[in-house]
């Protein structure tokens, strides 16, 4: 970089210093110099994909910080742009200023402070992490997180589900993802070298590292946390009750939880309702343990079990500071095989460890040679000890605890790894796309053991039949050859048998069976569930994937073009009528006249045509015309179309959302989560809507034609997904309460491939028309953080950076000198370098008063913002150079 520019400013700079100095109060004090010196130091940090993500854990950070001074932040990687508004109509950055406020104002009642957002885009609800990772820049946003790490020092990071769990949203599941790999790769010197080199920061080891939520039965009550049962032994689950009294007299932290939920009044969360008051009823905080660098106690299961040996002393423990891993060679172990095990010590940065000793505490008839003798291990430094583990034969598949009891001086410790029995061979049936994604990832990232947390299911359609893959795998050291049974579920017919031969150990093979629903009086959706079957491989091992059946239904062609007037006349639905009166979220209905619903559909000239007639006996909240969006909010109908029945994402969709009515007395329409988002007269051109809302109030009809030139892609007229979702609101303030639908699963509006099947029957797509969808239009415009008062105020104040972009040099910031404020405008001095400049004049209370968006060029300047509605007390600014470095001052407001 060419700094010979700076060596005629620098005099400049300094006397207008000195000057500013010596006339006025307001002198500029670098403060995020000043907090950086002071080295911000976070005990624990949150890590979600939106405002609101943590809200549910808030009872347990609270209790952290009252009783064990645990200071907490929270790392959000985008502020939820994409969501809805239930208490105005601001979307896009104006939304997101809005959900950052909320959050933080949320977070303090549990005594968090900060909240660091990463700038990254809330595009749309999605239930995949393959199209959240397409849209989020990997190595840029991990580099972010890690920053955010390296500069917060955490020792326990919190962070969500990363796995696709039926309805987990698909930024969620990247963010924990994000969360994991950066617990690794922040302790890695050769990651992001330039962090050390070029920003001063350091390598930073996270001591433990969980993911919210448990699997098992999870108990309401005081002891829940001693009650909980594990689905999978193995797991090491913390539950922290709620209900214990908080630091509000006569108030557990159970209600101190749900009244910073409340905070969360654009999300419709203000009219939560009350905690229970039973203390029986009141529910735990459940977190599951991925990683540990440092020793544990494998009994705690109070409300600072998690803390312990991270954060807390545990009681005749190693000191704290402390390290200790166990490692085993690899996760997957047949019986009769052996592994390497290696256990690493490290001693705490003031003192050595004595005496220090590795014994593993192995399962009966399980065998281990090695030393485990360490001796002192010196401060600061770490030791190993390595093992080798043989499993006996005949051991059952499963997961297994491999203990480590320490000893030492010092102290007592205990560490663990898990390894996994498995058979010499397996058979499995195919993952889906994103669930096997997730599994290749958990395996690269070094957490084996999150890649089975989801099990494997296909769907097809009722009274239809598929392909039926199945993975066959040889765990062995031999080849071998057999034969995979398919036990099908009742209901259904199977390929008997496939045979397999010479599959080389270590290696897998995809054999292709066919399954055929043959009841058509199963039930379908969730209200059918998993029909669970057996894969069995002869005489070795098995597996117990499962079927779920979604509806199917022909869509006739019509003879003539039906009127869309919103009333059905003979020959205009010759099909069958389908039912959406089926509950998938939200509340019961009440009756079929608190909500049901009904579809008839036709095709014509290449134009399908859909009359719904629901049965709703409160009309939700009637929004102005202009605010046709968000339709999930209020009284709506949504038609989904999947033109190839095989999208993996909403992406490659159509999704069609129909409001009843609005203020102008006509209804409305437009596009959401979808290929191309907007209002239906930019995104769906030709479409005719019509609708019938009944007085006295009963219900609506909804009649529609839909062009099929709008599909993302030529329909395949044999396998087209379809679904239709009817959302229910039964109150004014825009917050739904019910959704139903054809097909029905939580969280179905995302996940294509859970949608019904349907037949155009006779159709042919027009010559011409592309397969392939077009590439999807984004909604990816995020609020950055140096346009944020409330994000630049805190980078002054704790020195962390904005958006987790890297901080300025001097030489290539800016920085306010002095603000004076006269009359309705308050004038800033800034001195710096080239970039955009955002300044925020604000009043003792922290309100926005004025703002002011400028260019800057090499030098001083002075900047006029306008201000209304009160008493200018400070100027903020936040800075970005050219190419991304950002910084943040702030100075007084003089007057004069």
């Amino acid at each position: 970089m060419d700094r010979r520019w700076l060596t005629g400013l620098l005099p400049v700079a300094a006397a207008l210093i000195t000057l500013v100095a010596l006339e006025s109060p307001a002198t500029a004090v670098d403060e995020q110099a000043e907090a950086a010196r002071r080295a911000v130091d976070l005990d624990a940090l949150f890590v979600g994909a939106h405002p609101d993500d943590e809200a549910f854990s808030l009872s347990t950070f609270g209790q952290w910080h009252a009783e064990h001074k645990v200071r907490a932040g929270v790392v959000t990687i985008t502020r939820g742009e994409g969501g809805g508004n239930a208490a105005g109509p601001e979307e896009g950055p104006a939304l997101g200023q809005l959900r950052e406020a909320e959050e933080r104002r949320a977070v303090r009642r549990a005594g968090i402070t900060e909240v660091l957002n990463l700038d990254e885009a809330d595009f749309y609800y999605t239930v995949s992490s393959p199209l959240t990772e397409q849209r989020w820049q990997h190595q840029d946003v991990l580099g972010k997180l890690v920053r955010a790490i390296r500069q917060t020092r955490p020792e326990l990071v919190v962070t969500m589900d990363p796995a696709p769990t039926p309805g987990n949203h698909g930024n969620h599941q990247y963010a924990a993802r994000l969360a994991i790999e950066a617990y690794r790769v922040a302790a890695d010197p050769g990651a992001y070298p330039e962090q050390l080199r070029e920003e001063g920061l350091r390598p930073w080891a996270v001591k433990r590292l969980l993911t919210g939520g448990a699997r098992g039965e999870t108990p309401s009550g005081p002891d829940c946390a001693a009650k909980f049962v594990p689905t999978e032994a193995s797991d090491r689950v913390y539950g922290v009750w709620d209900g214990r009294p908080s630091t509000v007299p006569g108030r557990s932290w159970a209600q101190e939880e749900r009244s910073a939920q409340r905070e969360y009044v654009t999300q419709g969360w203000a009219g939560f309702p009350d905690v229970p008051t039973d203390p029986k009823l009141i529910e735990c905080d459940w977190f599951t343990q991925v990683a540990s660098r440092v020793p544990f106690s494998p009994t705690a299961n109070g409300p600072d079990a998690a803390l312990r040996g991270a954060l807390i002393p545990i009681p005749g423990g190693l000191p704290l500071g402390a390290g200790a891993v166990a490692e085993a060679g690899r996760f997957g172990l047949v019986a009769g095989s052996s592994v390497p095990v290696k256990v690493t010590v490290t001693a705490p940065e003031d003192r050595p460890l004595t005496r220090v000793e590795a014994k593993l505490s192995l399962p009966a008839g399980w065998q281990s040679t090695g030393y485990g003798r360490l001796g002192t291990v010196h401060s600061g430094r770490s030791a190993s000890a390595e093992f080798t583990v043989t499993v006996p034969a005949g051991t059952k598949p499963g997961r297994v605890r491999i203990p480590v009891e320490l000893s030492s001086g010092n102290g007592s410790g205990y560490t663990e790894t898990v390894v996994a029995v498995v058979p010499e061979l397996t058979a499995e049936q195919q993952p889906l796309p994103q669930v096997a994604q997730f599994r290749d990832w958990a395996r690269r990232s070094g957490v084996p053991a999150l890649a089975d947390l989801v099990p494997p299911v296909l769907t097809l359609p009722s009274g239809g039949d598929r392909e039926l893959p199945i993975l066959v795998r040889n765990n062995g050291s031999v080849t071998r050859s057999g034969t995979v049974t398919i036990a099908p579920p009742a209901g259904f017919s199977a390929t008997a048998s496939l045979p397999f031969t010479g599959l080389a150990a270590g290696a897998t093979t995809t054999l292709t069976g066919k399954v055929t629903n043959t009841d058509t009086a199963l039930r379908t959706g969730m209200q059918g569930g998993d029909y669970r079957y057996t894969l069995s491989v002869t005489g070795v091992g098995s597996s117990t994937p499962a079927l779920e059946l979604v509806p199917r239904t022909t869509i006739p062609r019509a003879p003539t073009a039906p009127t869309v007037d919103g009333v059905a006349t003979p020959g205009e639905y010759p099909g069958p009528e389908l039912d959406l009166s089926t509950r998938w979220e939200g509340d019961d209905c009440v009756s079929a006249a608190d909500c049901s619903a009904k579809a008839k559909l036709s095709w014509h000239n290449d134009t399908l045509y859909a009359l719904v007639t629901v049965a709703d006996d409160k009309q939700g909240s009637v929004l102005d015309a202009a605010d046709c969006k968000r339709h999930w909010r209020t009284d709506s109908l949504e038609l989904a179309i999947d033109p190839r029945g095989k999208s993996e994402n909403t992406s490659t969709t159509l999704k069609l959302a129909v409001f009843p009515a609005t203020t102008a007395g006509k209804p409305c329409a437009a596009r959401d989560a979808d290929n191309f988002q907007g209002p239906a007269a930019e995104t769906v051109p030709g479409l005719q809507v019509a609708s019938k809302v009944s007085s006295p109030y009963t219900g609506y009809t909804i009649e529609l034609a839909l062009p099929l030139a709008a599909v993302p892609g030529a329909l395949d007229p044999a396998k087209v997904g379809l679904n239709l979702f009817v959302y229910d609101s039964d109150t004014q303030d825009k917050i739904g309460q019910t959704r139903l639908g054809w097909s029905t699963w939580g969280g179905v509006q995302g996940d294509p491939y859970r949608w019904g099947h349907a037949v155009f029957d006779g159709y042919t797509p027009p010559a011409g028309r592309p397969v392939d969808p077009p590439a999807a239009k984004l909604p990816l415009i995020a609020l950055s953080s140096v346009d944020s008062a409330q994000s630049v105020e805190q980078s002054v104040r704790t020195g962390i950076s904005l958006g987790g972009k890297p901080i300025a040099p001097v030489w290539e910031s800016a920085r306010l000198l002095t603000a004076r404020a006269q009359g309705d405008t308050v004038t800033a001095r800034v001195l710096g370098a080239p970039g955009k400049a955002y300044l925020f004049v604000v009043n003792q209370d922290g309100k926005l008063l004025g703002r002011k968006t400028v260019d800057l060029s090499h030098g001083f300047s002075e900047i006029t913002v306008p201000v209304t509605g009160g008493r200018a007390a400070q100027v903020l600014l936040g800075f970005e150079t050219p190419d991304g470095k950002v910084s943040a001052s702030r100075v007084r407001a003089g007057s004069g």
